[in-house]
């Protein structure tokens, strides 16, 4: 089994049966949820977590659940993910995350992140990794530009209508 990237002040690590109250209130939260299509119900948030967690039980990584080392206190997800086909700039690995509001704006997001791409460029040896969110997402889009990643392209999401005001998303990537 692979560890898990670590830093200072993050865990990422398999999710447990406590972490699945905190992620379903932040995917009902309207402002974490705000560029997404909507926010989750709790059933749809356990079987996120649960689709997350068999991943990782099958690669050895995925979206990891993320915890402050300090206190154990679950901040949310960070991780990466291969998208063999879904995209028309696949196959390719993904890098994404999701934190509770109280957590935004404290380096968590870009230190967990920075983790997963060293992960990444190490330990699974990939050649790229992408990024990407809705055009309306200025703030995982700055974080995008902080890990050192580069604007690549524009494309519609696959998963919603063209006219949907979140279709049209960014694509960043970082090479090797």
């Amino acid at each position: 089994m692979i560890s898990a990237p670590e830093t200072p002040r993050v865990r990422l690590r398999q999710w447990r049966p406590d972490d699945l109250v905190p992620f379903a209130a932040l995917n009902s939260d309207p402002e974490v949820m705000g560029c997404f299509p909507a926010p989750l119900s709790r059933e749809e948030s356990d079987a996120l977590a649960e689709r997350f967690s068999a991943l990782i039980d099958l690669n050895g990584w995925g979206f990891w659940a993320m915890e402050e080392k300090v206190s154990g206190t679950f901040l949310g997800t960070v991780g990466l993910h291969h998208q063999p086909d879904r995209f028309t700039f696949s196959p390719c690995t993904e890098i994404g995350w999701r934190l509770a509001k109280p957590f935004w704006h404290k380096g968590f997001a870009c230190e967990a992140a920075t983790a997963c791409l060293a992960f990444a460029f190490q330990e699974l040896r990939l050649n790229e990794v992408v990024s990407f969110t809705s055009i309306h997402n200025v703030s995982s889009e700055s974080l995008m530009l902080r890990l050192g990643m580069t604007k690549q392209s524009y494309f519609l999401h696959p998963s919603l209508p063209p006219e949907h005001r979140l279709a049209l998303h960014v694509l960043y990537h970082l090479k090797r």
